[in-house]
């Protein structure tokens, strides 16, 4: 059991204590998890609390109030069935959601573990476990809380998990146990185990842990050594005892388990606008409204019953003000319909369907060799796929493979190793220099992590170089440094290497192949089999102590083992970053291969290779012993304990003595100078934020085609000669200034002839610390960006997690672009949550950027589908379907309000108050969810052929104020031929007992033709016609008639009193039949000649592909198709563009005489006769479109014969 004291900072547990007389009255949280966002109390209240938190559903909620007040001129019951409709289904998808979120729960917390209870083992449920308790978990099982490892079956108390849960990594991790609780294993023992913990408060840091345990008056430091995360499972362990410390809702991974920060897409708040702009106008209709009455109501229509006693206020003649002031209200109900109130829905269920359906699904983005599909993470942010500028993008793992090869190295200031990267090879091919191919040798091998070529070293040939003892301790370095689990037994061939990261992984191989195999380790041992010098085609058996491992992390950037010989001397080895080991070295001739180390790393980066330098210190007995004192301390503080181990590790990392550097080659990705290629394009710029070398950053550049040779490169380095001398007087304020100076100075510089140069293409290189005095708010910040801005690319090296993060806000805040952030590891999860889209990559670095992100793919080249494709369609049909929806419903409320005019403003209604509810919920939903599934202006294949395309939505071209306006004007004049064509035909016509038609009559035909009219707008707006296009328009109108032979033919006085048999009245008339052609004709005749116009003279992109594919039957048609590329790449002007297509023009007259520019021109015929081509003129556009060409065979299985759907 378990209690704790009083204290703010640390927390006490009393472990497998049965007296209650020490039990605190504090209660831990128990063990029982719950990730649903309701329970059976809260469902409803906490449900409808987050839909009314949308200002839509709000809205309808006043509307339903208001439309139960007696202002009121429908039924209450007309507005309160639509906003139930709508929460229903909400609610409803809430509800499954969180179902499945509890059951998952529930079968978690039923989880059965061994707890110690009295003297004995008892299976219980995960969640009967309490802090404090005893628990045994055997081989294969989860960890059930966050635990304190007392004993482990294997020897030594340690034990392999493996944390997939967590980080995604699947290499085995070792834990150890306290050496003072090994025995517990036993169940005799562990019966009599008492402990205290004192510990820090739960948090979300998955990789520290600070805590003290307090065993027969003995206080022992606990470090994350010794603590298994619920969620990770044990492996290669029989068994293992363990103490609760953290349970349920306070474990590590509980609280890491949030939510990635809340995005909304560009596009949603530009909606918002526009549900703003319906605001406006319905404010403003209803004050004209208003107004209108007040001037209305007057004595002299006394006819009308306002001068009688009792009248009501709304009509009082001496009360105008009260009269404007609930006329108001009574038009806001009536018009209430503006806003469409199954907007969010339909956007909501169109997203779902695109993620689900299509992006999760799509064949060209599975990858084979690691079974990974694309998954979107979430589906709010699908249109902003299809409108990105920026991507910014890690590179190792996102752009190279991840997959380290050992691959050269220098030792003692010689090279060694003689194959060619890519790199290499994309430089040769960049500078026009031939390369030389050097054929690999018979002792050449290759294997996972291994692939060198150089005799001198290998087969034990390193015995005969000039310095041999280097040469071992290089190797000896390589076996020795690194926390690599061995796995298959203890032959080479056998053996198989866990690995916390591809690069220790290679250098263990590296080192097993230059002959000093690491086979197997204990927490205190690594044993090696060497094959010394002096014992030529033998190997000796080797068992180093290990006494310390001084852990790798970002700030460090190197790792340090100190270990012991068999002969008792001891060493410290490290390997790390250049900058961090060339700081650390000892000065004076023990480090002669210094310089000539140096110039072997800028060859390395040169050539594409990641590098590392190793080094080593000999230690005596009283240096590590008064060392060890402080370290020991360090471990023990409970308040900043990984500084302070920090702190005294750098006591000990220094004096080192150089040993040489390891150069290991990680290869491009499959696809991705195409795919950067394809995306520049695109018109999308590409940043590559890296910790890698400048070198190295600058040759991956040109290999996947960021950079090249024709862009005017601008290299920020602060690595340079001035910057060193003033380092190497040990100034740090000096050297800092110095910097600065040399940021502002070379940034105004670049600037200048960034200015000058125009529209060049430019590159911006930048190495981290250049970078931290660029990005100061106070100073560069603004020249930095213009700067950026007006280059193609940039790279950014050496730069840390958070910087990463700062370069992309820098772009997202400042220049107020759309971007996205793309990387495969832990320290791109920071630039991932900064962007508005972030895309993890499945990877060799675990899965945290993956669950970090919006997105997930495997490979980067799949963001040429990604975006090319699903987000440009997303944009597309989401701008259509908003437009859609603003349209139909102002062409529907403002004919309500031309009949306000003529009824001397009183409210009352034109339609049947069932008519105008149903009206966006039944009779016009499915099409405008269809046409948000379904609709392409062209197919995936050509979307990624031509790239251009895409720019339409990074210029946002579909959705601007403009396009816009032309949807209100179309609706306005909409209004006023469903308003005045029937009421006008209404004064002459009539029914079947010659009876004039009545309101009712006019308002069921008006709705008739409204609904018949808004249906095949819809269709002119498609691009494609499928048949669930044909299908949902059909059936929405069919359903009309359905439902209104039901309704008017069936008398229910509380359900509908005006409308019974007024259909089939109207039936009977030949004005219904005339009109329901007529109207159609007319209220469409004006968007029918505005895309007509914009077609031919302005037309996009996309509309001159598929007059292309209508011509020639294919996507491209050999020249022509290389000449449209280059048309829409380059964005001629009009003219050009008119030119390139009259040249792909068949020489054929048309075959249309019945208008006068359907023949070309009397001087183009006689200049065609001499071979000149007839000048490029307004109407030649319009003349091509009328061209009758062969159309291709219609495909039955698609049933159309116009872009095939992917």
């Amino acid at each position: 059991m378990a209690a704790a004291d009083g204290v703010a900072d640390h927390r006490t547990l009393y472990c497998n204590d049965p007296d209650p007389l020490r039990h605190k009255p504090f209660k831990f949280t128990n063990n029982s998890v719950s990730t649903t966002k309701y329970n059976l109390i809260t469902f409803f209240p906490k449900g409808l609390f987050e839909q009314f938190r949308r200002v839509a559903n709000l809205y309808f909620l006043m509307i339903a109030i208001l439309s139960a007040t007696p202002v009121s001129p429908v039924q209450p019951v007309t507005n309160i069935v639509p906003l139930v409709l709508v929460l229903a289904v909400s609610l409803t998808k809430e509800a499954f959601e969180d179902r499945k979120r509890w059951m998952n729960d529930r079968v978690v917390n039923s989880s059965l573990v061994d707890k110690l209870e009295g003297r004995m083992w008892l299976r219980v449920p995960w969640s009967d476990i309490k802090a404090g308790d005893l628990v045994r978990v055997t081989q294969d099982h989860y960890f059930p809380a966050d635990l304190l490892l007392l004993a482990s079956t294997n020897a030594d108390g340690i034990c392999y998990i493996e944390t997939a849960n967590l980080d995604g990594e699947t290499n085995l991790k070792i834990r150890k146990a306290l050496e003072r609780t090994w025995d517990y294993i036993d169940e005799n023992k562990a019966v009599d185990f008492r402990g205290v913990i004192t510990c820090e408060h739960p948090n979300n840091s998955l990789y520290t842990f600070t805590g003290n345990l307090e065993i027969s008056k003995q206080i022992i430091p606990i470090t994350p050594n010794q603590i298994l995360l619920r969620g990770c499972s044990l492996r290669n362990t029989e068994a293992i005892v363990g103490a609760v410390v953290f349970t349920g809702h306070e474990t590590k991974v509980m609280m890491n388990s949030m939510d990635v920060p809340s995005k909304r897409s560009t596009l949603e708040l530009k909606l918002d606008m526009l549900i703003l702009l319906l605001f406006c106008i319905l404010f403003s209709i209803c004050f004209i409204g208003a107004i209108g009455s007040g001037v209305f109501i007057s004595t002299q229509y006394w006819y009308l019953g306002l001068t009688l006693p009792g009248i009501e206020g709304q009509y009082d003649p001496g009360k105008k003000f009260v009269v404007a002031i609930l006329t108001f209200f009574t038009l806001v109900t009536l018009y209430a319909n503006i806003i469409p109130i199954s907007l969010y829905v339909s956007i909501e269920m169109i997203k779902f369907i695109q993620s689900n359906m299509f992006i999760n699904n799509d064949a060209n983005m599975y990858h084979k060799e690691s079974n990974t599909p694309a998954l979107a993470r979430t589906s709010n942010l699908n249109e902003e796929l299809g409108q990105i500028e920026y991507i910014f993008s890690d590179k190792t793992g996102t752009l190279t493979r991840n997959l380290m090869e050992f691959f050269k190295c220098s030792i003692a200031g010689v090279m060694y190793g003689t194959g060619v990267t890519e790199i290499q090879r994309a430089a040769a091919l960049r500078t026009g220099v031939p390369l030389e191919e050097i054929t690999r040798s018979e002792d050449a091998v290759w294997e996972k992590g291994f692939n060198f070529d150089d005799r001198r070293l290998m087969k034990g040939q390193w015995r005969n170089e000039k310095n041999p003892d280097v040469c071992m301790e290089f190797f000896r370095c390589l076996a020795i440094c690194h926390t690599v689990l061995p796995e298959g037994g203890d032959t080479p061939d056998n053996t198989t290497y866990q690995a916390a990261s591809p690069d220790e992984a290679a250098l263990v191989t590296a080192a097993k192949n230059f002959g000093f195999f690491f086979y197997a380790r204990s927490p205190t041992t690594i044993r090696v089999r060497e094959a010394h010098v002096e014992r030529l085609h033998k190997s000796t058996e080797m068992e180093y102590e290990i006494l310390h491992v001084l852990e790798f992390n970002s700030t460090r950037k190197r790792q340090s083992v100190i270990c012991r010989y068999p002969d008792g001397q001891l060493i410290l080895y490290c390997k790390g970053a250049d900058t961090v080991i060339y700081e650390r070295m000892a000065e004076g001739p023990v480090n002669q291969y210094k310089e000539a180390t140096r110039d072997h790393l800028e060859k390395f980066g040169a050539d594409g290779l990641r590098t590392l330098c190793l080094a080593y210190r000999h230690l005596t007995a009283d240096v590590y012993e008064g060392w060890n004192e402080k370290f020991i301390q360090a471990k023990s503080a409970l308040r900043d304990r990984e500084k302070k181990i920090d702190e005294v590790a750098e006591l000990i990392e220094k004096e080192l003595v150089l040993l040489g550097c390891t150069a290991i080659e990680d290869k491009l990705q499959e696809g991705v100078p195409n795919c950067i290629e394809t995306l520049s394009r695109a018109g999308i710029k590409i940043w590559m934020l890296t910790g890698d070398k400048l070198e190295t950053a600058i040759n991956i550049a040109y290999a996947c085609s960021l950079v090249s040779n024709d862009m005017t490169q601008f290299i920020l380095n602060s690595d340079v000669k001035e910057i060193r001398d003033i380092e190497d007087r040990g100034d740090t304020y000096a050297t800092a200034q110095a910097v600065g100076d040399l940021v502002g100075r070379r940034m105004d510089e670049y600037l200048a002839q960034a200015e000058q140069l125009g529209d060049a293409d430019m590159a911006l290189v930048i190495d981290g610390r250049c970078l931290m005095y660029a990005l100061d708010p106070l100073t560069l910040r603004g020249t930095l960006l213009k700067l950026c801005m007006m280059c193609r690319a940039v790279v950014c090296c050496r730069v840390s997690p958070l910087q990463k993060a700062q370069v992309t806000t820098l772009i997202k805040d400042d220049a107020k672009k759309i971007t996205l952030s793309i990387g495969d590891g832990a320290n791109d999860v920071s630039m991932i949550q900064a962007a508005h889209i972030g895309v993890g990559i499945s990877g060799q670095e675990g899965m945290q950027a993956v669950m970090a992100s919006d997105f997930a793919i495997a490979q980067f080249r799949f963001l040429k589908d990604l975006l090319l494709v699903h987000g440009r369609w997303s944009y597309i049909r989401i701008t259509k379907v908003v437009a859609y929806f603003f349209y139909k419903n102002l062409a529907f409320t403002l004919t309500q309000f031309w009949f306000t005019l003529y009824t001397g403003f009183s409210g009352q209604r034109f339609y049947d108050d069932w008519f105008q509810s149903l009206y966006n919920v039944l009779f016009t939903a499915l099409p405008v969810i269809v046409v948000g599934i379904f609709d392409q202006d062209v197919n995936a294949r050509t979307s990624k052929r031509y790239p251009e395309l895409y720019k339409a939505g990074i210029q946002n071209l579909f959705f601007k104020w403009r396009v816009i306006m032309l949807w209100l004007i179309g609706a306005t004049y909409q209004s006023l031929v469903f308003f005045y064509f029937p009421v006008s035909a209404a004064q002459s016509s009539q029914n079947y007992s010659a009876k004039m038609l009545g309101v009712w009559d006019v308002s069921t035909l008006a709705y008739t033709c409204i609904l018949t009219t808004v249906n095949l707008r819809l269709m002119m707006a498609s691009s494609s016609l499928t048949k669930w296009h044909l299908i949902s328009v059909g059936g929405s109108i069919g359903g009309w008639f359905v439902f209104v032979f039901i309704y008017s033919g069936v008398q229910v006085s509380f359900i509908q009193e005006n409308i019974y048999w007024v259909m089939f009245t109207l039936l009977g008339t030949w004005y219904f039949w005339f009109l329901l052609l007529l109207v159609p004709v007319v209220a469409l005749s004006l968007d029918l000649l505005i895309l007509v116009l914009q077609r031919w003279f302005f037309p996009y992109d996309f509309q001159i592909l598929q007059e292309e594919y209508r011509k020639y039957g294919r996507e491209d048609s050999g020249s022509r198709g290389s000449e449209l590329m280059a048309m829409l790449d380059h964005k001629p002007s009009l003219e050009d563009r008119r030119r390139i297509q009259m040249a792909q023009l068949p020489k054929e007259r048309s075959k249309h005489t019945g208008f006068s520019f359907d023949s070309p021109g009397f001087e183009s015929f006689f200049a065609a006769q001499e071979g000149v081509p007839p000048p490029a003129k307004s109407w030649d556009i319009a003349r091509r479109a009328s061209m009758r060409h062969p159309r291709p065979p219609k495909d039955p299985s698609k049933g159309r014969r116009f872009l095939h759907k992917k």
